[in-house]
């Protein structure tokens, strides 16, 4: 099947890395897997940060533009090498889709949406108009792929039936992971070398996320002040990142020292390594949507204290691959980590299950199968 491939808030092309580019970029490579030629349609950005009215009737104007050229290109091609389904990856207020309905109706081929959101909070704010626009949207869809639970409640009474609706849990490639966990001995021993630590022997922790303003600053800082309570117990923590807030993340872990390790941007084999040679994975997760690093330190064998967002819980098992504890609570996040650092026989044994669990749960190869039944059925 050809298929049109769209990411209105950020195109899989996109050089600044992120969860949602690497989600956008497994979809595309899920959809290969199942024997689909993709297409990236366009790499127009819709998104509008700071919810500027004058900004949005622009993005509109220049989307719908687009829209126009795509469809009078396509129209061009031979019927067989025309798209057959319009495919859009993460839609809500503040990036709509100004492109893939448009497309759908001028070659009549199936619209499907991979990650919605629609907050009906929204309704009278500063991105109304995006707001109206995903619930048109919405409405034209032949398909809507959950992604995260607590889209469906609003998003559901928007599709035309119920059974537009249906749940994929997120994914990545778990083979990437192969060679990192056979060789995370090696590896701990060489970056042990090249950040130069003295205690070999202390409990490695790791963190990876983008160092933007809000809930991703928010859970920097609880993560610190738990690890304050940590000050008498070994360990040395790697933080993975960058962002426009790295100055204040810095300052919240200045107090320790040469125990915190700044490896800066983390991309591919590095970053796979780095998870790998990792004891535990540690991330508050306040309000965290959707948790890819949650995902990617366990496919590396190692495994996970995160706070308990509902967009994190369903991406471990509690007690098997991971631990929670509730997403604001300093003093939770820090009792449970000063038991993980006093036994490293159950740090190893959330890491060898938590591998075993995300190859069963969320590996792109059943991925793949189950977003190749839910397209088929819609084309035929």
């Amino acid at each position: 099947m050809n298929i049109a491939f769209y990411a209105p808030l950020k195109p899989p092309t996109s050089p600044t890395p992120s969860g949602d580019r690497l989600i956008g970029r497994l979809f595309m490579q899920a959809l290969r897997q199942g024997g689909h030629n993709v297409e990236l349609i366009s790499s127009f950005r819709s998104y509008d940060r700071r919810g500027n009215e004058a900004r949005q009737k622009d993005l509109a104007m220049q989307g719908q533009l687009q829209a126009e050229q795509l469809s009078a290109r396509l129209r061009t091609m031979a019927p067989d090498q025309r798209p057959q389904l319009m495919f859009t990856y993460h839609l809500y207020h503040k990036a709509p889709d100004w492109i893939g309905p448009a497309l759908a109706q001028t070659l009549a081929i199936p619209y499907v949406v991979a990650e919605a959101s629609f907050a009906p909070k929204q309704a009278h704010g500063p991105w109304a108009a995006g707001h109206e626009d995903v619930a048109k949207t919405l409405a034209q869809a032949d398909l809507v792929i959950g992604l995260n639970p607590q889209d469906k409640p609003c998003v559901l009474p928007l599709l035309r039936a119920p059974d537009l609706y249906q749940t994929l849990p997120p994914f990545i490639d778990c083979s990437l992971f192969d060679e990192p966990k056979k060789h995370a001995a090696q590896t701990r021993a060489r970056l042990i070398a090249r950040y130069g630590l003295s205690n070999e022997d202390a409990p490695l922790l790791f963190t990876a996320a983008m160092m933007r303003k809000g809930n991703k600053l928010s859970s920097f800082v609880l993560l610190a002040r738990a690890l304050s309570q940590l000050t008498s117990r070994r360990w040395t923590l790697m933080i993975a990142g960058d962002g426009p807030q790295r100055d204040l993340v810095r300052d919240a872990f200045a107090p320790f020292g040469k125990r915190i390790i700044w490896t800066g941007l983390l991309e591919g084999e590095t970053l796979r390594d780095h998870y790998a040679a990792a004891d535990l994975f540690v991330w508050p997760a306040i309000a965290e949507v959707m948790g890819m690093s949650v995902l990617e330190a366990q496919g590396a064998g190692t495994g996970v204290l995160v706070g308990d967002a509902p967009g994190i819980l369903p991406l471990f098992k509690q007690n098997h691959s991971g631990l929670s504890v509730p997403e604001d609570d300093c003093q939770a996040f820090a009792t449970a980590l000063t038991a993980l650092l006093d036994d490293a026989s159950r740090r190893r044994s959330l890491g060898q299950q938590a591998a075993e669990y995300v190859r069963r749960r969320h590996d792109i190869k059943a991925a793949a199968k189950t977003l190749g039944a839910m397209l088929g059925a819609i084309v035929r």
